[in-house]
Formats: structure tokens, sequence, C-alpha cells
């Protein structure tokens, strides 16, 4: 007797196995496509340069002139992409011309990569550890270290400010030559501070002003220091852009890429812009360039309720007059705006406790607002996406979409999802869409994870749900990009050392991403501001590479500040590693689960369409069977009750097995390089064999 096995589409963790009979529990790295699962696409690096820092935002437009570029932010830098090259316009703080002595600023030391500058003439202002600096205008030291080394960007690794000089990692080693300074022409632009990685909270000692409940007391108000986020809209053919509660900024294109973005206020022409925002945006029909959470007009003081807004056409002009169109509203309940959000016909400003509606009227009151829902949530200022006139977004313990109005969406994975969710790094939630297939996806930190590492997707069009597991800090899902593109930074498992100190790092496993010289590193125990300066036995996977720091560390998980930008649904691997991928399903009745059968064989249904047959010329999943009588008890060994596994290929056209009971659940998995599939229906084969 044949069985066709046909399970439910979408995946179900809210209900027990038993419960979710004939359909799907666990997952990873799979969608479905016509009702059946599938793996889902791969990804490739689309730029093989670096990203510095950890990226929280992405953002494509067309410039005037058809350029096709993105804004990329990150805690360390801002950065324009256009044809996979990079292009650093992160704001700078200052501009020096005078730097050390007549003869140059710079002093290497043979056989060593670490070069001191020095500041001494430039007293105004001391630099900072962690933050960049670019040089320009510098001549060779003589030897190994030339023009072209020094005229780059570098991280300053240590400060002295008593002696004014600072040091930075060269990736070439100085020689004997190495004896000059570097000239007196040399120019040091230093970036704006780097941000926090990771959202803080505290009430310590330091997390508030100093001194404000006695030395050594902790503040009594909770501090929250976030994660740098960065905002980004066009305006015409430029950039606007803003650190979520931070300074406005704004970029001129330039098709050459040449300059940096500056101050919104530094802008010919700008008054009373905002010194600080939440989020600007531009009201695309209208032209008003808006700060969602801003200083006050005419005063420092920031209001995290406060809608400001520019004159029309003039992002720069921020004064009210009765003879422009500038002006300003405020959100009437919640404590603080969380983000704004572009709809087809409104703004969507999202607070810690309603959702509103912000309209262009066109009267004098310019812009009106309305609130449409209050006692909902946001799990983090880019936990929301629109979607084919709909909004869909996380919330603090459950999801929502709008649609009109504002109600919960049912989800299958909710406690699976919100159960297993890092309430501490919450704000590293992030929300994007894969129009290709209709799913809108979330990244979050499960555990004690510090970044991203699951995802789950939801599915807007057969209203179903699946989840898995990736590293990812930003996405964007852009009709001016040919593929989904996301961010994320080189993980990997390694020991610096067990015992003693050395500055040789072993790398063991790759989480994700590619290991490349320049990698800033950290971890637990790890020395801050670690460089990776030189290839051991490892050319970006597993193995060995120099540290510019000895130090003596044990440390599961290490990340690089650097990263990556990807291509998604792209092949079908993890880059250049294979991507595993598996479902498992609840147990399924066989026949009518009231007798037991005695199943002799099953007949798999599987495409390996799309498969990469230069990679692996005989792609490969594995089937596995759990065969089991009742809920509570276990799959077993007993030779009636084995666990089955076999390989299935293009050409597995049956697989014979032995196994007796009631239920049967399902598991098919791939490991392997080059491998594409999908299920389809197959069918087991078994008699009836009594009640008992």
């Amino acid at each position: 007797m044949l069985q066709k096995i046909q399970l439910k589409h979408g995946v179900n963790r809210d209900q027990t196995n038993y419960a979710n009979e004939g359909g799907w529990f666990e997952c990873d790295k799979i969608r479905f496509r016509s009702g059946q699962p599938q793996k889902i696409g791969g990804w490739l690096k689309y730029s093989v340069a670096t990203i510095i820092g950890t990226c929280r935002q992405l953002f494509a437009w067309f410039a005037l002139g058809g350029e096709n570029v993105m804004a990329i932010g990150t805690n360390a830098k801002l950065y324009v992409e256009a044809g996979a090259n990079l292009y650093d316009i992160t704001p700078l703080q200052r501009t020096s011309t005078t730097l050390g002595a007549a003869a140059g600023p710079f002093t290497a030391t043979s056989g060593s990569r670490t070069i001191t500058v020095s500041y001494s003439t430039d007293t105004a202002y001391d630099p900072e550890v962690g933050n960049y600096v670019t040089f320009s205008g510098a001549t060779s030291l003589g030897g190994a270290i030339t023009a072209t080394v020094l005229n780059q960007n570098y991280l300053i690794k240590t400060v002295d400010t008593i002696a004014k000089t600072y040091t930075i990692t060269s990736l070439t080693a100085a020689t004997a030559g190495d004896t000059a300074n570097g000239g007196a022409t040399v120019t040091a632009k230093y970036d704006i501070d780097v941000g926090n990685v990771l959202t803080a909270y505290g009430y310590g000692w330091g997390a508030g002003t100093w001194g404000r409940n006695g030395w050594g007391l902790g503040s009594v108000t909770p501090v929250q220091l976030f994660q740098r986020d960065w905002f980004f809209d066009n305006f015409d053919n430029d950039l606007v852009a803003n650190i979520r509660n931070g300074a406005p900024y704004y970029w001129a294109f330039n098709g050459a890429f040449t300059t940096r973005a500056i101050l919104l206020s530094a802008v010919v022409g700008a008054t009373d812009v905002p010194a600080v925002v939440m989020q600007l945006l531009t009201s695309q029909g209208d032209k008003h360039l808006l700060a969602f959470g801003a200083t006050e007009y005419g005063s420092a003081v920031f209001n995290p309720l406060l809608i400001r807004w520019s004159d029309q056409d003039d992002p720069a002009n921020w004064t009210p007059l009765p003879t422009n169109s500038a002006g300003f509203i405020k959100v009437s309940r919640g404590s603080r705006i969380v983000r704004a959000l572009p709809t087809r016909q409104e703004i969507l400003v999202f607070t810690d406790a309603t959702l509103n509606s912000l309209q262009f009227l066109g009267t004098t009151d310019v812009f009106g607002i309305q609130e449409l829902s209050d006692n909902i949530s946001i799990a983090s200022p880019r936990a929301c996406i629109a979607v084919n006139n709909m909004v869909f977004w996380m919330g603090n313990e459950k999801f929502f979409v709008y649609a009109g109005s504002v109600s919960t969406l049912p989800c299958t994975l909710t406690g699976h999802v919100f159960e297993n969710l890092n309430y501490d790094q919450i704000d590293q939630v992030i929300c994007g869409a894969n129009e290709q297939w209709n799913e809108v996806w979330w990244f979050y930190p499960t555990g004690s994870s510090t970044y991203n590492n699951a995802y789950v997707i939801y599915d807007h069009l057969d209203r179903i749900w699946y989840y898995g597991t990736i590293e990812r800090t930003a996405w964007n899902d852009s009709p001016l990009r040919q593929y989904p593109q996301s961010v994320n930074n080189t993980m990997f498992t390694g020991t610096i050392s067990t015992t003693g100190t050395t500055t040789t790092l072993n790398v063991t496993e790759i989480i994700s991403g590619v290991i490349a010289v320049g990698d800033v590193i950290s971890g637990t125990g790890v020395t801050a501001n670690t460089i990776i300066v030189a290839l051991g036995t490892g050319t970006g996977g597993v193995g060995t590479y120099i540290l510019d720091t000895a130090q003596a560390v044990l440390t599961p998980t290490i990340i690089s500040t650097n990263g990556y930008l990807y291509n998604q649904e792209v092949g079908v691997d993890d880059d250049v590693y294979p991507m595993e991928s598996y479902i498992s399903s609840s147990d399924f009745d066989i026949g009518d689960g009231e007798q037991f059968t005695l199943i002799k064989r099953i007949i798999p249904d599987v495409s390996f369409d799309g498969s990469d047959t230069l990679a692996n010329p005989n792609p490969t999943v594995t089937f596995t069977m759990r065969p089991r009588n009742f809920p509570g008890s276990s799959y077993g060994t007993s030779p009636a009750k084995n666990v089955i596994t076999t390989n299935v290929t293009n050409y597995t056209d049956q697989v014979f097995m032995r196994a007796r009971a009631r239920q049967m659940a399902m598991e098919i998995s791939s490991t392997d390089l080059g491998v594409q599939w999908q299920l389809g229906a197959p069918r087991i084969d078994g008699r009836p064999d009594g009640k008992r």
C-alpha cells in the first residue's frame, strides 16, 4: 500500500509535535515554493573591499546622472558604494596641517610595524584611541615605509597626551632605511568619533553625570548608550544622513567620490538646523526634509517627540517664517519617537507606545498628525518594513501588521522567536524584504549572543512562517539593485594562546565571512583594537594569522570589526563555503494511525534543479525517517523502530527499509557545496500489521 506524504506548508513551533500532526516543525535555510520546502538561495561577496565597522544601514538611490549608488553606515565609517567600489565619505571632526617637527611627524623603528605620530604643534586637539585618521602629503621614510604606505586611513592605537604623540599600525614592517619623518607637508584628517557597536544600559559608576550622587555611587536613573545607527535618504541628487540621536549630515553628490559628508548646519545658507535628530527623512512628494525627534527651534534642548521640517526644496533652511513652509509639530503620546517610515500615502511615526500618521496637508499648517493605535510596541528602529501597501513590524512580544488599521500578525513561531530573543540587544533587530519570494525577514540575536545570529521569515502571500540561522547586521532589497544585499562582519572560532603570550592567532572554524589582513578583531579578553597584520598558514579561512599585539587569550568566538557587502539569492552556497539546510516534520500518521504499519520502502521525490553541477556533479540530500508509536515515546533503536538515514540523489528511485510504527517523522537535509533541492511528494510503502 503506497501512502503519499503530504504535509502542511509553513513551520509551526507553537504547538507540540503531535498537535502539529502533518506539518513541519523545525528548519534552517529553507523556504516554501508552491507549498513544498526547498533550500533558500545562496550569497556571494559583491565587493572584495572590506567595510570597516559594524554596518547598521544600507540605502540605494539613483543620482541624476544615472549613477547607481548606495550609502553604507557603520559604527566607524560612512561609505558610498558605486560599481562595487567603496568610497569613504565619513564626516571629519578636524583637519590638521600642523603636526610635528618640520622634518615630519612620523617615527618608525626597524623591524616594527608600529609608527609613532607626533602632533606636538597641534596643541588645540587630542586624538582618541579607536578613532580613524587619514594622512596625505607624506613622503617616504626612506625604506619600506613609502609614501603609499603612509598616505592611507589608519586606526589610532594609542595616544600619549603628555608627549603629544599617538601610534598607528602599518601592515608593512619598517626597515633600517626608515629614518626620515615624512616631510613638512603632511595633512591629517580625523574622522568623527567612532560609535558604540552594542547598546549598553547602566546604573553604574560613570554611567550618569560624574559626582551626581556622591563619589563612587551609581546613577539612580538608567542610562542607555545606543549602538550607532545611521538613517539615510536622498534629497534629489544628494544624500542626507544622521546618526540616531546625533548630528545631521549632508553629502552633495560628487561623481568622483572625493568629498566627505559635512554637517547640515555647515551647508551654505543653513539656518536653525537642529543640532541633534533621531531620524532624517525626505517627504519626497512635497520636498520637505523632516527631523523626527529634534532639538527645539531656538533651543539646544532635545525633544524626543518633536517633528521639525525645513522649508520646501531647501533642506538647510529650518527657520519658520510666514514666507516659507518650515515648521514643527509634536507627537502627543509616548516618550520618544522610535522610527518614521514612509508609505504610499503617509509617513508612519512609531513611538515606544503609539503609531501615528503624518500627512502633508498643503495648508499653512503644512503637516498634520493623527494617532492610529496605542498600546503597541516596536522592537527596534529597524524592525519595520513597508511591503505591498502593508507595514509589518516586530514588537517586543509579538508581530504587527498595518493595512489601514493595526492588528496582531498571527505567527506560528511566536514562542520560538520571543522566548529565545536576547532582549539586552533588541536594538540589533533588523527587518528587510525579499520581494522575489514575497518574504519579510527579521534578523535578531538569541540567547546571550551579542550579534544577530537568527532569522524568522513571513511569506505574506501564502501567510506562512519559517526560520533559521544567519548572521546579518544590515539588509536592503531595492528595485535599483539586481539582488537583495546584506552586510555581515567576519566571525570565526579560534584561540590566540592557551599558555603564555603570542602574536599568533589560530583559527579553527569560520562562522561567516573571510579573514583578511588589516581586520580589527574583538572577543572576550582580546586586547582592544588588535589588528591582523600578516598571514600565517591561513589565507582567509582556517589556519594561523599574525597579530600586531602579543596577548594570551582563549576565546570561543572572535569577531572582526570589518565586514563585507553580499548579494543574496545568488548561487546555492554560503559564499565560498557549503550552506547547510534542513527541514524536519512533526509526526504524521501512517495509514489512519489506529494500527501498526510495517514499512518496507520509501519512494523519494526530490528535484535538484538549480544545483551547481560544476562544484558538485552528483548533488545529494539526506533522508531521515523516524518511526514512533506514541507522542511521549522515543524514536528508539530496536530493529522495528530504527531511525533510517539514507542518501538520495537524482538517480535514487526507491529506498528499502524496515520499520514498524503508528507514526513517522521525516527530515531532509543537505551539507555539501553546490546543492539545491526541492522536496516533492514522497511515498511510503507498507502494510497493516495489527494493533499491538
